[in-house]
């Protein structure tokens, strides 16, 4: 007879309690260049927290939101680079609270992967923790679960979660938007994270390119501009917000300017987009005559460009783009709003 084997371990189960360890010791120095002073004590704790320093507002609204980043990290798979996913993570989220007007608190982050490498996860923390100084905002708490079978190898799957507040007779809601207000646009650096399943079709199945393939067009490797991190919009706007009155924001994720666009509007009320006002990403011309695509398709899809929005009056729009320049950033007049309703292309 055999003799069965005993003292069975998590370890045997697939779960390294002690890589696990050494990931967040190689994770601290990162986390604590995001704390402001409203953290209360250090990594290590059962809940993250958090005091509200609350001088100057009046009914201060805590704004939240949650994301995570889609199937671009495929690309991080691929290419073995994982910190620019955790910038993506963050810009997700902050700049979904920044449309109310909402400055980011705190961000809390979930890595979830088949096994852990401490390098792996300490990248991608150093990516989040990135982004959370770019957005001001401390990184107070996180989870990494190691989960054997569920994930395959070198895979691994993120989301993150954001609050911010505001003072709430300046939400920012849409509801002030009137017929001839201007729409801002600011610029984003490449896809940012929507529209990667198109996106992967269409290079890695239809022209069967890979992730080294250098791309004349873009001037570096395939690989390289697909992980190009979302642009953080924060500071800029919050500059925006303290300085003007703007009546509507918009962050162009998931469905393009086709469907972010209208969730602003008051009803009854469209949008007149002037092609050709912004300069473009070559990667969007690129995907489109690559992959036969529609202009429709495209617009519905991607962010064209044009990352986030700012809607004003005529009478402020000058103004804001002359703070936008000032700073340092780009901004295009891309169009108005008008009656009807959807967004129209000309």
């Amino acid at each position: 007879m055999t003799e069965k084997k005993t003292g069975l371990t998590y370890a045997d189960a697939g779960v390294d309690i002690e890589e696990g360890a050494v990931a967040v010791e190689k994770m601290k120095a990162y986390v604590q260049e995001t704390f402001t002073k409203g953290v209360l004590g250090g990594l290590g704790g059962f809940g993250g927290m958090f005091e509200l320093d609350l001088t100057g507002y009046q009914r201060p609204v805590l704004v939240s939101g949650t994301d995570g980043v889609g199937t671009k990290l495929k690309i991080a798979f691929l290419t073995d680079v994982h910190d620019s996913a955790g910038i993506d993570l963050v810009a997700m989220c902050v700049n979904d609270i920044l449309v109310q007007g909402a400055k980011p608190l705190f961000f809390l982050d979930y890595i979830a992967t088949g096994r852990i490498s401490s390098d792996k996860v300490a990248a991608m923390v150093k990516g989040i923790a990135e982004g959370c100084k770019q957005a001001g905002a401390a990184l107070i708490g996180g989870e990494t679960a190691e989960m054997p079978g569920f994930y395959g190898d070198g895979e691994y799957d993120m989301a993150g979660f954001t609050v911010g507040v505001v003072e709430k007779e300046k939400i920012i809601d849409g509801s002030k938007i009137k017929e001839g207000d201007v729409l801002i646009g600011l610029p984003s650096s490449g896809i940012h994270s929507n529209g990667y399943s198109l996106v992967r079709k269409l290079f890695f199945e239809v022209l069967e390119m890979t992730v080294e393939d250098e791309v004349p067009e873009l001037g570096c490797t395939l690989g390289e501009a697909l992980l190009s991190p979302t642009k953080i919009y924060v500071k800029d706007t919050l500059k925006v917000i303290e300085n003007h009155t703007v009546n509507g924001m918009v962050h162009v994720t998931g469905g393009g300017f086709t469907e972010n666009i209208p969730r602003i509007l008051p009803e009854g009320l469209g949008a007149d987009i002037k092609l050709g006002s912004w300069e473009m990403h070559p990667l969007f011309p690129l995907i489109q005559e690559k992959g036969g695509i529609e202009a429709s398709e495209m617009y519905k899809t991607f962010n064209m460009g044009i990352g986030f929005i700012m809607i004003a009056s005529p009478d402020e729009a000058d103004a804001i783009m002359g703070t936008l320049k000032a700073n340092g950033t780009k901004a295009y007049t891309i169009g108005t709003v008008t009656k009807g309703d959807g967004v129209r292309y000309a």
